[in-house]
C-alpha cells in the first residue's frame, strides 16, 4: 500500500440518459491506473468539483465541507442525472446537490477519447476531458484509479467496502459481470490481462518504392498515422492514415532516398488559458523530420511541421546532413533537441565524421547547432533516461576498414554530452532500450562482420546488455544469433514482454524468418514465433481499436506487411 500526504482518489464518474434511466450501450467500463509520489509539505484544502459544457459556457458545482486531506486513501463516487448530483465518500452517507443547468439528456461517447492530466494553473488538479462532448471532471490531489460506468447511480453496485484500504487496487465484481457483447477482438473482461496467442497475416501494404523505415504516430483529434521512408525521390515518401482498419495514403512528401522519419512535438508557452480542447491542441507543435541519404551537394534533410488549417505537413526548416540515416528527438529540462546520424561524407566517402546535436530556439522557432560528436558510420541514435540521468547511445557501423568498431554511450553532464561507456559492436545498426521489473536493458542489432582480411559474415550474435547498479556500466546479459539484424522492437502484451528482430540477409537470401522473443525471467529472451519476411528493415508495434499489430518494412521490395497479434 502506498502512503502519502496528499490525496489519493478512486473516482467513479457516471453518465446517463435522463429520459430512459437505462444504461448507455456505447459507454464501456474504463480503468485508468496511475501512481504518483505526493509533493513535499502541507497540501492545500481538498476540493471536488464537476464542470461540463453547455452552449459554449461552463457550469460549475462544488461540494463544500468535504474533508479528504487526512493522509488516507478514499473512494469517491460521483453520480449525475439531470439537474441532480450526488457524492458518496467511502461508501458512507451521500451528499446531494441540485444545479441550475441540467446534465445533457443524451451523451454519446462513441468515437471519443478521454484524457487525464494536470495543466498549468490547474496543476495538482486532475482533469478528465472528453473531446467530443466537452465535459470534464476535476479533483485536486492525487488520483489512483478512474472507472466510468453507465447507469444513473452505481453507488450500491460499486462500493466494495467502507474501508478503502481493503479495496486497494481491487476490481469490483460488478465490472467483471458487466455484459460487454464481446466481439472476439479481445478478452471478455476488460480487466483481464491479455496474453499473446499467435500472430496472423493482416494486411499487405504496397508503398511507392522500397521502404527503409516506418514511423507510427498520432495527431490529437486526427488519428493514427504512419510515415514511410521510401527510396525513390518521385513521388517521394508517403504519409498514411489509419482508416477503417487499414493504412490509406494521406500525403506524399518529396524526399531524397529517405532512410528514416522521426515524429516529435514541441510545447509552446502561450498566454491564453482555455478549457476548450482546440486551445489545448495549439499549445503543441507537431513535427516530422526526414533523414535524406542521397549523396549530392548540398546534402539536406528537412523538418516538416503540421499545419492545423491545411491538415498537412509543410516544410519548416532544412539542415545540412551527410548521408543521414537516422534522427532522434528528445527533451532535457524543457529544452528540445534533435540529433542526426551522419553516416558518410559524400565528397570523400569518409565515415569518420561528426554527427550533430541541434537545439530548438524558441525565439527564432528554428533548430541551431548545439554540439558535435565524432562517429564512425553512424546508423542510429537512441535517447534514454535512468533516474535523473540522460543518455545518448550511437550505433557505429563502419570506420572505413572494419565493422568491428566501438559504439559509444554518452551521458548529459554540465550542459553537454560526455562519453560514459564504449561497447564493442559489429556493424551496429540499431539500439533498443527498455525496462523490465525495474531493470534497464539495451539491445544492439549487429548487422555484419566485414574486414579486409576475410569474407563477410552475416549470421552473428546481437547482444542484450543490462545496466549494473554496482559497476554503473552496461554488461553483457544475453547473446542472440541473428542474420544481418538491422532493427529491434520491444513491445508488451498484457504483462508479457517481447522483442522482435529484423533479420535482413544471411549472405545468400533476403527471404528469412524474423523472430519474436518472449521474456522469461531467468531464461532471458526465448524465441516463440518465426515470421516470414523479405528484406526486413524495420519493425514497429502499434495498437488501435481493432487490436494490437506489428508492421515491418522491406528494403528490397515495395511490400510492407501488417501482422495482427491475436490474444486470449
Amino acid at each position: 500500500m502506498l502512503a502519502c500526504r496528499g490525496l489519493l482518489l478512486t473516482c467513479l464518474l457516471l453518465t446517463t440518459t435522463v429520459q430512459s434511466q437505462r444504461s448507455c450501450t456505447d459507454l464501456l467500463p474504463l480503468d485508468l491506473l496511475a501512481r504518483a509520489l505526493p509533493p513535499q509539505g502541507q497540501t492545500p484544502p481538498t476540493q471536488v468539483g464537476h464542470r461540463f459544457g453547455a452552449s459554449s459556457m461552463w457550469s460549475q458545482m462544488n461540494f463544500k465541507d468535504v474533508t479528504l486531506d487526512d493522509n488516507r486513501w478514499h473512494t469517491v463516487v460521483l453520480a449525475i442525472t439531470g439537474p441532480y448530483a450526488s457524492l458518496t465518500i467511502d461508501c458512507g452517507l451521500t451528499l446531494g446537490l441540485q444545479q441550475v443547468q441540467s446534465f445533457p439528456s443524451s451523451l454519446s461517447t462513441r468515437g471519443s477519447r478521454v484524457y487525464i492530466g494536470t495543466r498549468r494553473r490547474w496543476r495538482g488538479r486532475f482533469t478528465v476531458i472528453q473531446t467530443c462532448s466537452h465535459w470534464s471532471f476535476c479533483v485536486k490531489g492525487l488520483m489512483r484509479q478512474l472507472v466510468l460506468l453507465p447507469g444513473s447511480d452505481a453507488t450500491p453496485r460499486l462500493c466494495p467496502t467502507s474501508d478503502p484500504s481493503l479495496a486497494e487496487l481491487s476490481v469490483p465484481n460488478v465490472l467483471k459481470s458487466t455484459p460487454l457483447q464481446p466481439d472476439q477482438e479481445g478478452p471478455i473482461y476488460p480487466y483481464g490481462k491479455e496474453r499473446l496467442d499467435y500472430v496472423e497475416d493482416y494486411l499487405d501494404l504496397y508503398t511507392s518504392s522500397e521502404t527503409f523505415d516506418v514511423e507510427i504516430f498520432s495527431i490529437p483529434s486526427e488519428g493514427l498515422f504512419m510515415a514511410a521512408a521510401n527510396r525513390d525521390s518521385r513521388p517521394g515518401s508517403g504519409i498514411y492514415k489509419w482508416t477503417e482498419g487499414s493504412f490509406q495514403l494521406y500525403q506524399n512528401i518529396s524526399t531524397q532516398e529517405a532512410r528514416a522519419w522521426k515524429h516529435f512535438t514541441i510545447d509552446e508557452k502561450v498566454k491564453k488559458r482555455s478549457w476548450f480542447w482546440s486551445s489545448l491542441l495549439r499549445d503543441s507543435q507537431i513535427f516530422l523530420v526526414v533523414a535524406n541519404s542521397r549523396e549530392a551537394e548540398p546534402e539536406l534533410s528537412v523538418i516538416y511541421r503540421w499545419n492545423w488549417r491545411r491538415q498537412r505537413f509543410l516544410r519548416h526548416q532544412t539542415l545540412e546532413t551527410h548521408s543521414a540515416v537516422d534522427w532522434e528527438a528528445f527533451s532535457i529540462h524543457n529544452h528540445s533537441f534533435l540529433v542526426v546520424a551522419n553516416h558518410r561524407r559524400a565528397r570523400d566517402s569518409n565515415h569518420n565524421i561528426h554527427s550533430v546535436i541541434y537545439k530548438w530556439n524558441p525565439n527564432t522557432k528554428l533548430f541551431e547547432v548545439n554540439q558535435t560528436l565524432s562517429t564512425s558510420g553512424a546508423y542510429d541514435w537512441e535517447f534514454f533516461t535512468v533516474g535523473p540521468y540522460h543518455f545518448l547511445v550511437v550505433a557505429n557501423t563502419f570506420d572505413g576498414h572494419t565493422t568491428a568498431v566501438s559504439s559509444t554511450i554518452y551521458v548529459w553532464l554540465d550542459g553537454c554530452f560526455q562519453t560514459f561507456q564504449n561497447i564493442q559492436t559489429v556493424g551496429a545498426t540499431d539500439w533498443e532500450t527498455f525496462h523490465i521489473d525495474g531493470r534497464f536493458f539495451l539491445a544492439v542489432a549487429n548487422s555484419q562482420k566485414v574486414s579486409s582480411r576475410g569474407p563477410s559474415l552475416y549470421s552473428i550474435n546481437s547482444t542484450v546488455y543490462e545496466l549494473n547498479a554496482l559497476t554503473q556500466t552496461f554488461i553483457r546479459f544475453q547473446d542472440i544469433l541473428t542474420h544481418s539484424a538491422v532493427d529491434w522492437e520491444f513491445f508488451t502484451v498484457g504483462d508479457e514482454k517481447f522483442l522482435v528482430v529484423a533479420n535482413s540477409h544471411d549472405g545468400s537470401s533476403y527471404s528469412l524468418n524474423s523472430v519474436v522473443y518472449r521474456w522469461q525471467g531467468y531464461e532471458g529472451f526465448v524465441p516463440v514465433h518465426s515470421l516470414p519476411t523479405f528484406g526486413c528493415r524495420d519493425w514497429e508495434h502499434f495498437s488501435t481499436d481493432k487490436g494490437s499489430f506489428l508492421i515491418y518494412s522491406s528494403a528490397t521490395s515495395r511490400l510492407s506487411k501488417v501482422f495482427k497479434l491475436r490474444t486470449y
